[in-house]
């Protein structure tokens, strides 16, 4: 549960520095910090994020800032956003902050003195904001999460930002679910107020019910426009929009891969995809053969996806996690046991019910079947793929997908085959007790802060070699850490 906000910010960031200072040092904390800052700051030094490092890089300059702003899908609201939220927050002591999906901050307004501050620190339109190049904040930490996110004070991993607060919340595309950007109010710690992440969330749905209106009129419109075209097919078939979404017609699916004229269902019937001046008409083969749907799965990774039948949708972590249990279980599982291998003694069946039948109407019900729950697809795995690397024993193969299976996942069943993988693929690289291979995996998310694989990697390097000497550096700052 995360901590209430204390009436006085300064109070409250006096008490961040210790626990900052305190958990950075390895040292004795006075509280824990919140769980999606712990979070955070774990994905950040994975990313090997200083905490003393200075500023953000610089990704578009002003020469280039001007055409990137143009072309982005947000360019239309920022006015309306910028506006609204300055209203309702303190002017004098905000700037609101528009990003792209990447976390490059691509439009700043607000106070001039905040703006001033700001430019001190590189909180300035061009800089990349994600945590992977400058850890914690509200903006990266929204993207990554996905979910609204408050970063106070020392909440932020590097210290230069130790004097900001700042709420954040992610815009999806209501098209194609993708992420488009974040919203965000940031100012001087002083102005930390617990209405700042309602101000952002609301401006961010704001934005979003906009999007979804446009939409809607869009498919409306290429319902009238071409509902004559559907009439007359004389079989089944469907209109679709440039981005593969079902709008009429009597296919069950709701979205579509449309690929050189052809698109293929959940189900694996063809159909012809004819273009239309804003989407496609589809005509079902006579005859097409049913097929399993196919499910491609990358799970070896901080953002995980789930392609059906080519059309690729990032998946939360949740959602993650029980297709890469039913993936583990191809026979299926019951929701008591898929909440026990999701939570442990504390799962609610309830809860995996709710999120199964979320799976379903995104993924597809031919994709995903009940009674008991399961996988009805073809399934391609990174995950299956490193395994058999494993067992065919290929390092090379094995260093291909040498990353942690949902590194962010804390459920038991998840956790155990996280290790489990890990620790064959290293058992792989340290019987070849190849250098160059395992210089290739010191230098993984994974494999970073292994002390075994340094150890021999130390042994089979040169005397005096760079690589040695990097090596040795990294021993004695992890056995230190231990000590």
């Amino acid at each position: 549960m995360e901590h209430d906000i204390p009436a006085d910010p300064l109070e409250q960031a006096r008490e961040l520095e210790r626990v900052h200072a305190a958990v950075l040092s390895g040292g004795r904390a006075p509280r824990e910090p919140r769980p999606v800052v712990a979070e955070s700051w774990r994905r950040s030094l994975r990313a090997r994020v200083d905490p003393e490092r200075r500023l953000p890089p610089l990704v578009f300059d002003t020469d280039r800032i001007g055409d990137v702003r143009e072309a982005h899908p947000l360019a239309v609201w920022v006015p309306l956003v910028s506006r609204s939220l300055l209203e309702a927050a303190d002017a004098s002591s905000q700037i609101v902050i528009v990003t792209d999906a990447e976390g490059t901050i691509l439009w700043r307004q607000g106070d001039p003195g905040v703006c001033r501050d700001a430019d001190r620190v590189l909180l300035a339109e061009g800089t990349q904001w994600a945590e992977h190049a400058i850890g914690t904040n509200a903006m990266g930490t929204t993207l990554a999460t996905g979910a609204p996110v408050r970063i106070h004070s020392a909440e932020h991993l590097v210290r230069t930002y130790h004097a900001w607060t700042c709420a954040a919340c992610p815009v999806r595309d209501p098209d194609t679910g993708r992420l488009l950007g974040s919203i965000d109010l940031s100012g001087p710690l002083r102005t930390m107020h617990p209405a700042l992440m309602a101000l952002v969330t609301t401006s961010a749905q704001l934005v979003e019910s906009e999007l979804r209106r446009r939409m809607d009129r869009r498919d409306e419109a290429l319902r009238e426009r071409n509902g004559h075209h559907l009439a007359r097919l004389g079989g089944p078939g469907a209109l679709v929009t440039p981005t593969g979404r079902v709008v009429a017609g009597g296919i069950p699916d709701q979205r579509v891969a449309v690929d050189d004229g052809v698109a293929r269902l959940a189900d694996g019937r063809l159909a012809d995809a004819e273009p239309l001046p804003d989407g496609y008409l589809l005509r079902l083969r006579s005859g097409a053969p049913r097929r399993a749907p196919r499910l491609r799965l990358r799970l070896l990774d901080e953002r995980p996806t789930a392609a059906v039948n080519g059309v690729e949708r990032e998946i939360s972590l949740r959602h993650a996690e029980i297709l890469a249990l039913l993936a583990m279980h191809p026979r299926g599982l019951t929701a008591d046991r898929l909440a026990l291998l999701l939570h442990g003694e504390h799962g609610n069946p309830t809860t995996v019910r709710v999120e199964i039948h979320r799976i379903r109407h995104v993924l597809g019900e031919s994709v995903v079947r009940t009674r008991p729950y399961r996988i009805a697809a073809e399934v391609d795995s990174d995950v299956d793929a490193l395994r058999a690397a494993v067992r065919r024993g290929d390092p090379d193969a094995v260093l291909d997908h040498a990353r942690a299976l949902l590194p962010r996942s804390e459920s038991p069943a998840i956790r155990a085959e996280r290790e489990e993988l890990l620790a064959a693929l290293r058992a792989v690289l340290l019987r070849e007790a190849d250098p160059e291979r395992l210089w290739r995996f010191a230098n993984t998310d994974v494999g970073r802060e292994d002390p075994e694989v340094l150890e021999e990697l130390r042994e089979a390097l040169p005397a005096g070699s760079p690589e040695r000497t990097a090596v040795d550096t990294r021993l004695r700052r992890l056995l230190a850490e231990e000590a």
